[in-house]
């Protein structure tokens, strides 16, 4: 599947029915290339992950948004937001940035254990699906460098129903590539037996009500954030999610990112319609008395 070759619908079809699909040339090969030099330092310095979920010859550090201005590129690219979107917004007011992680996987690595990313939290699963992540390669992934391995079909109240999952799927594929899947789908890194080290970029979405993995606040704090775009300031946390959740004093946490902050400020009303219909309702039958 090549960017321009299906369409949006096409690759959130493909999503929807086999549980991840991967997009070929969803960006310029240079943006992939100059975000993987400015990551080169961090890559360096980051000790490795301990525990065997994490893996004990792998790398991994977040706040990318900060680290590289070509990051953004990434969070925001239209194609992966219109299929997140069209996944996720049935079962929420608004899509958060639930993480941005590099990943590098040395030689020698395990593989995996199998996992789906929506058992962080806890609830009940297959009405809908809580999140989307997209792994974008900095280097080509191969089997051999331990690319991705997804388990097609074993996404929803169906795939998860099933006692056994079918042989995983190899995400093998170019930098410039973007490999989407299900919260629900089951996945894992493959082991590593290359000479070479494979890195790459996950970047997760989820529903605007979760507790979200990565803490976007302490990554990107108010005078970071005051940096970004409102639509990228909105995905990490600087948006309310009606009715009322996340806010500061009362108001979108939005306000924070002003120039001048005043010294005292007032709640304000933040409802989803079918709740100001409902007050609407209310107050017509008591009589409104303002």
């Amino acid at each position: 599947m090549t960017a321009d070759q299906p369409s949006n619908k096409s690759a959130t079809e493909t999503l929807l029915r086999d549980g991840y699909c991967i997009i070929e040339n969803a960006l310029p090969l240079e943006i992939i290339q100059a975000l993987n030099i400015d990551l080169e330092p961090a890559f360096a310095a980051t000790p490795l992950c301990q525990g065997r979920f994490y893996g004990e010859k792998t790398r991994r550090f977040g706040g990318l948004l900060k680290r590289s201005r070509h990051a953004q590129a990434l969070v925001l690219n239209p194609i992966i937001m219109d299929l997140v979107e069209t996944v996720l917004k049935p079962a929420c007011d608004r899509i958060q940035l639930n993480v941005m992680q590099a990943i590098e996987i040395l030689p020698g690595e395990a593989q995996q254990l199998p996992h789906r990313d929506h058992d962080m939290w806890q609830g009940a699963k297959g009405a809908h699906e809580y999140l989307v992540n997209v792994i974008w390669p900095l280097d080509p992934f191969t089997r051999e460098n331990g690319a991705t391995q997804i388990y097609p079909g074993s996404h929803g109240a169906a795939g998860m129903a099933k006692a056994a999952q079918d042989d995983p799927a190899v995400a093998a594929c170019p930098p410039g590539s973007a490999i989407c899947f299900l919260g629900s789908t089951a996945h894992g890194a493959g082991a590593n037996i290359s000479s070479m080290a494979r890195r790459g970029i996950v970047v997760g979405y989820c529903l605007g009500w979760l507790k979200p993995y990565e803490n976007q606040w302490l990554a990107y704090p108010p005078d970071v954030a005051k940096s970004f775009s409102p639509e990228l300031a909105a995905l990490v946390g600087y948006a309310q999610h009606r009715p009322n959740l996340g806010n500061y004093e009362g108001q979108c946490p939005s306000i924070l990112l002003r120039d001048k902050m005043p010294d005292k400020i007032g709640a304000i009303d933040a409802l989803r319609p079918d709740q100001e219909a409902m007050l609407a309702d209310y107050l017509e039958a008591v009589g409104d008395r303002r």
